[in-house]
């Protein structure tokens, strides 16, 4: 191998959000790890950075130590040690996290035809930043809906990962090592990513647009066809839930049939299935997004904020307002006992 064939191949930087998420991190850095180690040579450098140079803790409650600030990084842009790739780690409760000036960063490190990518939930700070307004993005299918409704200009994905061109975001979770071992079969080729797969014991490359959640039919324990498609319908439609009349018509049976098949499957009526998972949508939104209960009742397809507080409170025994208000508190008590 040539002294030139040697250089460093991208020079990355993972910035660390308060409360990150470690798997993602972690998968990322040990493939880059393992491709150096097969490659024999540094391919890949990398370095940690934080908004202010500070330790970062996880959401695991484990705080790392960075090598920079956003205000070192800045500079770097204009420098020898310029990086090719930036990327943006984070985890729980990010729609909390707004930073203006890390958002400035970001703009100006695209704007420099820097790659910009995220890891979990750091789509959030890059949609923040105006970055993925028009452009393709994945995110964790947990924070999928709260995403939507609040960033409408993002094209959001439950995929693995997207790349839309010098963007790229990741749902999470091991997904993240599929987003490394594509960007790595890009510079080395296929034969490379096999043996960092060996290395990790991973069977294959997943393809960027393999479901983030199981199957339904793994993922309920239901195997009637029909059942299945119409669920899948009313998981596609939950802001503006069809009638069963509706339903009955894209499924090519009557309505007493759908009764029935939803009261031997699912073991309740079709609507109160329908009602359980719109549900279950708002209280991702109510845990995961700061969006008012009143919007939070209408993307989930209720014509009114106290129809809404009725069925929440008959479903989960608390209304949306102490759904939230606990969350709040959880997390609060979690973060003293980790600063204790």
């Amino acid at each position: 191998m040539s002294v030139m064939s040697r250089q460093p191949k991208r020079n990355l930087v993972f910035f660390l959000v308060p409360d990150f998420t470690m798997l993602p991190f972690t998968a990322a850095v040990e493939t880059l790890r393992i491709a150096n180690r097969m490659l024999g040579y540094d391919a890949y450098t990398w370095r940690l950075c934080s908004a202010d140079g500070q330790k970062v803790q996880s959401s695991a409650g484990i705080a790392l130590e960075v090598n920079t600030s956003v205000a070192d990084e800045r500079k770097s842009l204009t420098g020898e040690n310029r990086p090719n790739m930036v990327l943006v780690c984070a985890g729980i409760d990010i729609d909390r996290y707004h930073n203006k000036t890390v958002n400035a960063w970001l703009r100006e490190t695209h704007h420099r035809n820097v790659s910009v990518g995220s890891l979990c939930t750091g789509a959030y700070v890059l949609a923040q930043a105006g970055l993925l307004n028009g452009k393709r993005c994945a995110i964790h299918w947990e924070n999928l809906p709260g995403f939507a409704e609040a960033f409408p200009q993002a094209e959001v994905y439950a995929d693995l990962y997207e790349v839309d061109g010098n963007l790229y975001t990741c749902a999470g979770g091991t997904a993240s090592l599929d987003m490394m071992l594509n960007l790595i079969g890009q510079d080395f080729g296929e034969n490379l990513v096999n043996r960092i797969c060996e290395q990790q014991l991973t069977d294959r490359v997943r393809n960027p647009h393999d479901r983030q959640r199981l199957p339904l039919r793994a993922r309920l324990g239901v195997q009637n066809a029909k059942v299945l498609s119409i669920i899948e319908l009313m998981e596609n439609n939950l802001s503006e839930p069809l009638s069963l009349i509706e339903i009955a018509d894209d499924a090519g049976l009557s309505r007493r049939q759908i009764e029935r098949l939803f009261r031997q499957e699912m073991g309740r009526s079709p609507a109160r299935y329908y009602l359980d998972i719109r549900l279950d949508r708002a209280r991702h939104l109510l845990i995961q997004s700061s969006m008012p209960v009143v919007e939070v009742a209408v993307a989930c397809g209720f014509v009114s904020a106290s129809h809404f507080s009725k069925c929440y409170r008959e479903v989960f025994n608390r209304s949306p307002q102490q759904e939230r208000a606990e969350r709040k508190l959880t997390i609060a008590t979690s973060r003293a006992g980790v600063a204790a």
